[in-house]
């Protein structure tokens, strides 16, 4: 069926507390109308992530934040659905930054284009996109992974983290994944072949993440904070790399969330590096896309993918996000 309207979700109220449906509104608006120089894009798949959580506080944060009525953000894949744009022609696939929206405008800048055979087009807001990449600068750059060393990573069955453990070893590394319940962490170890898996909700959760650690801590890849953080700590070794991609524990709180005193920090000589993906972009194409590809091909790095099903159930696919509902990459089908 052939779309008549733009369906979009834009947010009304900045959330106290966890996020609620209040904070968001569904409404149809006319399909948008290219320009000069400008492409209607049709979104397929929209990418669910916790970082969007601290962009409806109405704070600015590392970008700037969502005013109230605003369309939510977030990464797309989008088809091409009329093109004004020389570079571009109709019925190209392309990642984009087009938000919760069935129709966006561009202006040709900031996309990247897909390759619908060479994966699920999907993966590209996935272990081929953002998430896959964050993780592999994250890790590479700032945790620098030395052979047998221990790699600890929190959320390790999303996206980002299970990248992380991946990678570590495939770099010959000791991987040890941290999730929530056991259908998570059997995935963790029978699927993705982590060395060693700890469930933080376990009652005697850092008792059994010592023992998984024996010789302690080299790099924790920092994604979620509160009690996993309070754990960790005490298994740190010296000179232990922290790359802080995420705190998703705390983004529902009004205070500042986890932290790492600076005594530790300076008796252990750690270093503690709080990082966004796109400080490293360059390294995106082709170094990244080409080894993951190849990863992928070969069975070493491998992904899960939580797909919802319309773009009126990402408000309630968002809120279980930041409980740890999804199981795998998040993603909104929005068309076929």
């Amino acid at each position: 069926m052939t779309a008549t309207t733009n369906r979009r979700i834009v947010l009304v109220s900045h959330p106290k507390g966890k996020p609620t449906a209040e904070n968001f509104r569904i409404e149809d608006a006319p399909i948008p109308t290219p320009g000069a120089g400008e492409l209607l894009l049709e979104t397929l798949f929209l990418s669910l992530d916790p970082y969007m959580r601290t962009r409806m506080n109405g704070t600015a944060t590392y970008a700037a934040a969502l005013e109230l009525g605003d369309v939510m953000v977030g990464g797309t894949v989008a088809r091409v659905k009329q093109s004004n744009h020389p570079d571009w022609k109709e019925g190209d696939v392309v990642v984009a930054y087009s938000g919760w929206q069935s129709f966006a405008i561009s202006d040709g800048s900031n996309l990247r284009r897909v390759d619908p055979d060479s994966a699920p087009v999907s993966t590209a807001v996935g272990v081929l996109g953002m998430p896959g990449f964050t993780a592999y600068a994250g890790l590479l750059e700032i945790g620098q992974p030395k052979q047998g060393e221990t790699v600890v990573v929190a959320a390790a069955s999303g996206a980002v983290g299970s990248v992380v453990g991946q990678i570590a070893r495939i770099k010959g590394a000791r991987a040890v994944g941290i999730a929530g319940g056991p259908e998570k962490c059997a995935f963790i170890k029978d699927e993705l072949k982590f060395d060693a898996v700890v469930d933080h909700r376990a009652p005697d959760f850092a008792e059994q993440l010592a023992k998984a650690c024996p010789d302690g801590i080299d790099v924790y890849f920092e994604n979620v904070g509160g009690q996993v953080l309070e754990a960790v700590k005490p298994l740190l070794n010296n000179f232990a790399r922290i790359p802080v991609c995420g705190l998703v524990s705390h983004y529902n709180d009004a205070g500042a969330g986890a932290s790492i005193d600076l005594s530790l920090t300076l008796f252990k000589s750690l270093t503690v590096r709080g990082f966004l993906q796109n400080e490293f972009v360059e390294r995106l194409e082709p170094t990244f896309l080409k080894e993951a590809a190849g990863w992928i091909k070969d069975g070493s790095l491998r992904y899960r993918e939580d797909i919802v099903e319309g773009l009126d159930k990402a408000p309630e696919a968002f809120i279980g996000l930041l409980d740890g509902k999804n199981f795998g990459k998040l993603v909104v089908r929005v068309a076929e």
